[in-house]
Formats: C-alpha cells, structure tokens, sequence
C-alpha cells in the first residue's frame, strides 16, 4: 500500500475562483493501493476541492484545454501528464489561460 502524501496544490490565473477563491492549499492524500498520479489527484480534487462548475476545470478525466499544469515548475508534459507519479512534497500548479470578455 502506498502512504499518505503531502503535496501542495495552488491555482491561479483565475482557476482559483472555482476553490472559494484559495490559491494554495496544503493536502495530505490518503494511503492508497496504487501509487498516487495525476489522474488520481484530478479525482480526489474534484471531490474534495472544488467548489463550483466542475466544467470549468475538469474535462473527461483530464483538465480542460487551457489550464496549464506545472508540477515542481516544471510543464507536465515533460513528465507524463496524467501517469506522473506524485512524489511526497510535490507542488502541484493550476494556471488558467482562459480569460473572459
């Protein structure tokens, strides 16, 4: 069983304003069978997160076009998008691109 992990997700470019306005937050994730990935967070945020219009941040099982995922600021394209396995004291970066008009 994998252990608990303290990560830290933050959200920003306006992302932020669909987790009651909080940028940063300071998580512990739950042991669990499977190591924990980017995937698995994505879940554990809309579950436990996310406080409004899930379609804004969420499409499919991924984030929607146009929010940037930056993972120890690095892109997370570099590291496997969704199959990144988390590390303990990951920071974990949502921005938005999207801007309204």
């Amino acid at each position: 069983m994998a252990a608990p992990l303290s990560v830290e997700v933050e959200f920003g470019g306006g992302a932020e304003l669909l987790f009651n306005g909080i940028k940063k937050h300071q998580v512990t994730l739950p042991g669990q069978e499977e190591p924990w990935d980017i995937r698995s967070l994505l879940v554990w945020i809309k579950k436990n997160l996310l406080k409004e219009r899930p379609e804004l941040f969420i499409q499919g099982d991924s984030v929607r076009p146009g929010i940037l995922v930056l993972v120890n600021d690095a892109d997370w394209e570099l590291l496997g998008e969704l199959d990144y396995q988390l590390q303990d004291q990951d920071s974990i970066l949502f921005i938005s691109t999207l801007h309204g008009g």
